[in-house]
């Protein structure tokens, strides 16, 4: 009998010890600020980055501009190790900017990647790619084309067509965001159809929106805008965007956002490309919270940033070609 009650203490004591640390656990707090550590350097102007299951990274890198072909997309491990995955991609000077392929996401063991100089979507299987191997031929690829489909829309006048960020939906479906159409399309992921998602408004300026970035928080889609030339402070926003298209604010009074990604509780955190004046002044990039608080400013020209773990991102600086480490 005694043995009896004892089995039962301690099983209270243990469903008691459980529950206490439920009801205490504490939610992982925002970031206020970040801390930068270096990780890679030496890129050719990298635009996107993405983390795959093992904690590899995948960066774009636009290249050296002046229609030369050295854009390409290579893998670095968590040691550091480069590895370039496909290489010869186009490399174009467009406005004093290097432009390449552009954003990229993981799923599953592919790798989607977007080229808006060539107005396509790459869908590459990346299971059998290991560090050190060589680089694959791009026309190995499959390739599907974004800007034909764009462009058909007829969105801008002059019409304009530029892939440049990509998220999956609650459906498993594939959003991408063109930069120069100010759309979403949407890419049926079963029967690769394209149809319209959402467009986006111009500013109160009568500028474009430029949309940069999207991520879906479980309920909505947030995209982030960087505006048009003269790329006005303020002017940017942050827009959220109902599964079913509908379209309106949801945070304002940003400036040049360039990239967004979720903080460990679906709080958008995004990245202001750099204040402009003849060109954009270098040291003006920042990343920022929901509210616009700064939590790492001095940067110069940062794309993209993406979040590994709990408290950890990973930063992509196009004008110094570097990937850094960020953590709080």
């Amino acid at each position: 009998m005694k043995k009896v009650i004892l089995s039962l203490t301690v099983l209270a004591l243990a469903i008691c010890s459980t529950s206490c640390v439920t009801d205490h656990a504490q939610p992982i707090e925002e970031p206020m600020s970040f801390q930068s550590a270096p990780f890679v350097s030496q890129l050719k102007a990298p635009i996107g980055i993405a983390l795959d299951e093992s904690g590899n990274i995948w960066v774009t890198e636009a290249g050296t501009g002046n229609n030369n072909d050295d854009a390409s997309i290579a893998m670095i491990t968590p040691s550091g190790q480069k590895t370039v995955f496909v290489a010869g991609l186009k490399s174009i000077t467009n406005l004093g900017s290097v432009e390449g392929p552009s954003k990229l996401l993981y799923k599953d063991a592919k790798l989607y990647f977007l080229h808006g100089v060539n107005g396509k979507l790459y869908i590459a299987d990346v299971s059998a790619f290991k560090p050190g191997d060589a680089p694959v031929s791009l026309a190995a690829i499959p390739s599907h084309d974004i800007r034909g489909f764009v462009e058909k829309q007829q969105y801008t006048n002059p019409v304009n067509s530029n892939a440049f960020e990509l998220a999956f939906g609650p459906d498993n479906n594939l959003y991408i965001v063109d930069a120069g159409g100010n759309a979403i399309i949407k890419r049926d992921q079963v029967t690769g159809e394209l149809s319209e998602f959402a467009t986006l408004p111009k500013t109160a300026e009568g500028k474009d929106a430029v949309p940069t970035g999207i991520v879906y928080d479980g309920s909505k889609f947030l995209v982030s805008i960087l505006t048009g030339v003269p790329f006005t402070a303020g002017a940017a926003k942050i827009y959220q965007i109902t599964p079913a298209g509908v379209v309106s604010e949801y945070k304002t009074n940003f400036t040049t956002l360039i990239g967004i990604t979720l903080s460990v509780n679906n709080k958008p955190i995004v990245i202001q490309h750099g204040t402009f004046g003849m060109g954009f002044t270098a040291g003006t990039g920042k990343v920022l919270d929901e509210n616009g608080n700064t939590l790492l400013d001095g940067l110069s020209q940062p794309t993209d940033i993406v979040r590994y773990g709990e408290k950890t991102y990973y930063l992509v600086s196009y004008k110094d070609g570097t990937i850094s480490k960020l953590s709080y």
